[in-house]
């Protein structure tokens, strides 16, 4: 006879198992950022943090001091281009590629999202050293900061194709190209005001994902000597710890704010079903008794 489990040791099971997955997964991130917003806003030394000391001289002094130096706003505004150019280059360049990928070269797709794995499996100064090789040909585009955006377009494919991918896979892609088509519509009308519009939520996710590795590249950056925030971050940690680490813990939170906003606005809205109405004639006709019918009949 096989022994059975109790329901209410079923029931515990159910609940105990994910709610202890989610609280250790919640200290192992926690505490990391919590030792780091110590060491940065606390002005006490190393050596006598503590619990006794969780709550003393608090202070926003070093993130004062990294917002003071006159190199951070420059660095902070060129970031802020290399992210909106990067992410205008993936939407001109990788949205026409997946639609013509699934409706004229469907055969071709697996080796597509193999190419575009690869940035991901290649390290970033695999790159760097081949833009090395090509920089004495090429001074007039690399002496650019912007020139940094094509490589920072590279970076993201892993993440910002296979947002779109799955984004034109939950669409029925070729209907609504076919009748776009049927109602005169040409390549680009069909893009920008039918398929665009059915590609919300991806197209927002690729946005957020390529800004996020944009806000945290620094091994190209460094190579090529461009001042972008991450450079400024390392430069900036030699000079001032206290301060230099501030600002990560703040990139840090900036990030996981975006992957916040990106849940609320990729979030599927469904309307409340509404309970079963029954009118009134057909719940009158319903109670009627059969037999009664019959006669009238």
């Amino acid at each position: 006879m096989n022994a059975r489990l109790h329901p209410a040791f079923r029931v515990f099971g159910r609940r105990f198992v994910p709610t202890t997955v989610l609280v250790v997964s919640f200290v192992f991130f926690l505490a990391p950022l919590v030792t780091l917003a110590r060491f940065a806003l606390q002005n006490v030394p190393t050596i006598l943090l503590g619990w006794t000391t969780l709550f003393d001289k608090w202070s926003l002094a070093g993130l004062t001091k990294a917002f003071s130096d006159p190199n951070f706003w420059p660095a902070l505004s060129l970031t802020l281009r290399l992210t909106f150019g990067t992410v205008a280059l993936t939407m001109l360049v990788v949205v026409p590629t997946a639609i013509w990928v699934h409706l004229r070269l469907p055969r071709l797709r697996n080796t597509i999202e193999f190419l575009t794995v690869l940035p991901y499996m290649i390290p970033a100064i695999a790159m760097v050293a081949g833009i090395v090789v090509v920089k004495p040909h090429a001074r007039w585009f690399l002496n650019s900061d912007l020139s940094l955006i094509p490589f920072y377009a590279v970076l993201a494919l892993p993440f910002t194709y296979r947002s779109i991918d799955a984004g034109l896979q939950a669409i029925p892609l070729r209907v609504l190209v076919d009748a776009s088509r049927s109602l005169g519509g040409g390549l680009v009308a069909t893009i920008t005001r039918v398929l665009v519009p059915n590609l919300r939520s991806a197209l927002i996710s690729a946005s957020f994902l390529t800004s996020a590795v944009v806000i945290g590249e620094f091994t190209i950056a460094n190579t090529l000597l461009k001042e972008t925030l991450p450079r400024f971050q390392a430069t900036f940690v030699g000079k001032q710890p206290q301060g230099g680490y501030g600002l990560n813990l703040l990139a840090i939170l900036v990030t996981v704010g975006l992957f916040v906003v990106l849940n609320r606005l990729t979030r599927v809205r469904t309307k409340p079903r509404r309970p079963y109405e029954v009118d009134e004639a057909s719940h009158t006709a319903n109670s009627v008794p059969a037999g009664l019918i019959g006669e009238g009949l």
